[in-house]
């Protein structure tokens, strides 16, 4: 038995106790794809990370990041929280770039720079999701899993940016809010076409986010994820394809339904690219025996 360092975050939170927890697990040259899989089922939050050597030229580390279900080639507060607990444990120094602090991620999807502003507790820090490819799949399941509710103006799709997300625009944010899946249908049909979940969305007039989102899970046992950057930066992606964003930069608000309210930071960038970010907490700091 090997006792390891371990931090536990809450990502895209302004306090601990809001935003996504994650998981991050030091020193894991040692375990196996199988060991890793094992622990972040025991561990049972939406993902686990292990950090890594990098092996690429360019990188400052490696990750892997894990469901209780599966492995993930990419997954947006993994990438971020990830970034704050290697910048924290010293294991990473960013470089400076316009002002701005920049660091290399090694993971599944390939090497993705972030971008670091700020210190301490104000400290943001943005990662350059994957760009989101639209992939051919029937919607119709799906769409009943959602038990007829009103859709918004742009079609639904299955975005692949490492994880494949279905995105599906509702009516209004009322109608996001109040959603209750059939979350057994919408896991048999995230099974049958290999997507990861299910990520509806509605755009916003008030002040403080111009999206709310949730995202769900069934199908690896995740009902409701709390704050998911992967499904927004699909969402972003989706909508710049169909020019139907009305700004390059944009908050977005989830988690509240699940009362772990949290806020994304997402920028278009001008070659197209989406950048994903906000803030984090250290919450647990420690070691664990596996």
């Amino acid at each position: 038995m090997t006792t390891r360092d371990f931090m536990q975050l809450d990502v895209f939170a302004a306090a601990a106790g809001q935003g996504n927890p994650l998981g991050v697990v030091f020193g894991a040259d040692d375990l196996d794809t199988a060991a890793m899989q094992a622990l972040a089922a025991w561990l049972n939050l939406s993902e686990t990370t292990f950090v890594l050597p990098a092996t690429q030229t360019g990188a400052d580390y490696r990750l892997r990041i894990f469901t209780p279900r599966q492995e993930l080639p990419f997954a947006g507060h993994p990438s971020v929280g990830t970034a704050h607990a290697v910048l924290e444990r010293g294991i990473a120094t960013p470089r400076s770039t316009n002002g701005l602090g920049a660091l290399v991620q090694e993971c599944a999807a390939g090497l993705l720079p972030l971008r670091i502003s700020g210190e301490g507790a104000a400290r943001v820090i943005h990662v350059r999701a994957p760009r989101g490819v639209e992939r051919a799949a029937d919607d119709r399941a799906v769409l009943a899993s959602l038990l007829g509710a009103p859709l918004g103006a742009v079609r639904p799709t299955l975005v692949d940016n490492g994880p494949r997300w279905w995105c599906i625009e509702l009516a209004d944010e009322t109608t996001v809010r109040g959603l209750a899946p059939d979350l057994e249908a919408m896991a048999a049909a995230n099974r049958a076409d290999g997507s990861v979940g299910v990520a509806v969305f509605a755009r916003c007039a008030g002040p403080g986010y111009a999206l709310v989102v949730r995202a769900f899970v069934p199908a690896d046992g995740i009902p409701e994820d709390p704050v998911t950057g992967s499904a927004n930066a699909a969402i972003a992606a989706w909508l710049h394809s169909n020019n139907a964003l009305s700004a390059t930069r944009f908050r977005s608000s989830q988690g509240r339904e699940v009362g772990r309210d949290g806020v994304v930071e997402i920028e278009v960038d001008a070659a197209g690219e989406v950048w994903i970010g906000g803030l984090t907490q250290t919450v647990i700091e420690g070691t664990l025996t596996w």
